[in-house]
């Protein structure tokens, strides 16, 4: 969940200043880092998930602030579009519980939210990309009335000067613009946050990138936008393309994305927070009074404000996180790949799957990053969102194979070393990594069922846009039935 910003107008005083606090924030990092200032002995997790909103016909419903109203709950915000909400779930212990605790709760918060939405006429829908919007739903005049989405809206169109192209070649062509960021509101994730030691952040998160290919291969929720099917997973290329400041000649000179898979391993957080500072220019420069040396020297916590908000505001689909707890600085990385849904239980196997993998990379002898180039990451990466289950990805000692036999063969039993490791019961690990197995016995992701609905709807004669608006309808049936989506039926 972003920062809220108040509404203010900007100067080259604050640009200036601001530079000058996010360098010093950098310098106190570093320090910190050194002393190793972190609190880590208890490592938890945390989890966030976007939401859309639609209507008894399932198209989107432009209500997201009467809906925050009636849920009344302080674990509930807005997102950028009025059809988007967020639910921030409590930090947690992996193993506290067992994921089938989280995944309790989430289903009975989900649930109870749902019920008050349809008190106004709304209901929660958890999908990658609401598959009814279309480019009227995504204007100036839809997104969220909240200072922080003016604000950025303002600042990237300003960096831009002109419309936002979005052009998608995937099974159909999308060719089109944009005059405002509301197009990133088509993009709801779900967010994995895992609470780690400055010691091991650099393998973490090199361990989180090796393995975002399979992980949005697996995930893919999210083939349909604006009437035409795309890629399996089209949030990644919306989302990179919908928040992007740069011109056509700043991407001819080689100018970095804001939303970014990266370009290197690294070896300590302060690399990415060191890129931050040097490859991109602040969008939103706002100050705090904070001397963060200074509370540093007295034996305080800095919260480093203006080096988290500039964070804040560059999307690495693994973002390194810094906060400040109860006066105790702690380092997370957020991965930020999987779209919404289909299910609780489909979000709980893609944990299950994710934190097990990436434990099991992290505690292996020889590194997969050491045998495995950044770019070979960076190219799973985009099959597994271009192809979905079916794509093909490479992986040492494996080569270049379909993407469910490198998760049978290679990677789903590394992630049940990685939840044994975390010492997550024998029971729920098989149970979760049981879905994950489904998905590519059967070869179906939430994209695929989709997709195959649609197909069906439009083989019996009705257009696309009716045949996605059934589809969507099914789908909120089905999701309610928290079975999996590889067991949906298609009749």
């Amino acid at each position: 969940m972003g920062r809220d910003v108040p509404a203010v107008e900007f100067t080259r005083e604050d640009r200036r200043r601001y530079r000058e606090k996010v360098r010093a924030s950098l310098d106190v990092l570093e320090r910190m880092l050194a002393e190793s200032r972190f609190d880590f002995d208890r490592p938890l997790t945390g989890l966030e998930i976007e939401l859309n909103l639609v209507d008894a016909d399932g198209r989107p419903a432009m209500r997201n602030a009467e809906v925050l109203g009636v849920i009344a709950d302080d674990a509930w915000a807005t997102e950028i579009g009025q059809f988007n909400l967020e639910i921030n779930l409590p930090p947690r212990r992996i193993a506290e519980d067992g994921p089938g605790a989280l995944e309790k709760e989430v289903r009975d918060a989900l649930n109870h939210a749902d019920d008050k939405a349809r008190t106004i006429g709304a209901q929660l829908a958890l999908i990658g990309i609401l598959p009814t919007l279309r480019e009227s739903h995504v204007g100036p005049d839809t997104i969220s009335a909240n200072d922080r989405y003016r604000l950025l809206n303002e600042q990237i169109f300003a960096a831009r000067g002109e419309d936002l192209p979005i052009r998608i070649d995937g099974v159909e062509r999308l060719d089109t613009y944009a005059d405002s960021v509301a197009p990133e509101g088509a993009c709801t994730s779900v967010q994995f946050h895992l609470q780690v030691s400055p010691a091991t952040f650099g393998s973490y998160w090199n361990a989180a990138q090796a393995a975002a290919g399979a992980q949005v291969a697996l995930g893919a929720n999210s083939p349909y936008l604006f009437g035409h099917r795309l890629w399996a997973e089209t949030r990644i290329p919306l989302f990179e393309q919908a928040t992007d400041t740069r011109s056509a000649e700043l991407k001819a000179q080689g100018v970095r994305p804001r939303v970014w898979f990266g370009e290197r391993w690294i070896t300590s957080v302060f690399d990415l927070f060191e890129e931050n500072s040097r490859y991109f220019p602040a969008l939103l420069p706002l100050t705090e009074d904070e001397d963060p040396a200074a509370v540093l020297e007295a034996g305080g916590t800095p919260s480093l404000s203006e080096l988290t908000l500039h964070n804040g505001t560059i999307w690495r689909w693994n973002r390194p996180v810094y906060a400040v707890v109860d006066d105790r600085p702690h380092l997370r990385v957020e991965n930020r790949v999987l779209p919404g849904g289909p299910t609780v239980v489909d979000i709980a196997a893609n944990m299950a799957f994710y934190y097990g993998l990436i434990r099991a990379l992290v505690d292996s002898e020889r590194p997969v990053w050491s045998q495995m180039s950044f770019a070979a990451a960076k190219e799973n990466f985009q099959a597994g969102a271009r192809d979905g289950i079916h794509s093909r990805q490479y992986w040492p000692g494996a080569g270049e194979v379909p993407v469910s036999e490198l998760v049978l063969r290679h990677l789903l039993p590394l992630a049940s070393d990685g939840l044994d490791a975390w010492g997550v019961s024998a029971e729920e690990r098989d149970r979760l990594l049981g879905v994950i197995e489904g998905r590519c016995l059967t070869h179906r992701t939430g994209a695929d069922w989709q997709v195959a609905s649609v197909e069906k709807y439009e083989r019996s004669g009705l257009d696309r846009d009716e045949a996605l608006r059934r589809m969507t309808v099914d789908y909120l049936d089905l999701m309610h039935s928290n079975a999996p989506a590889h067991t949906w039926p298609l009749d």
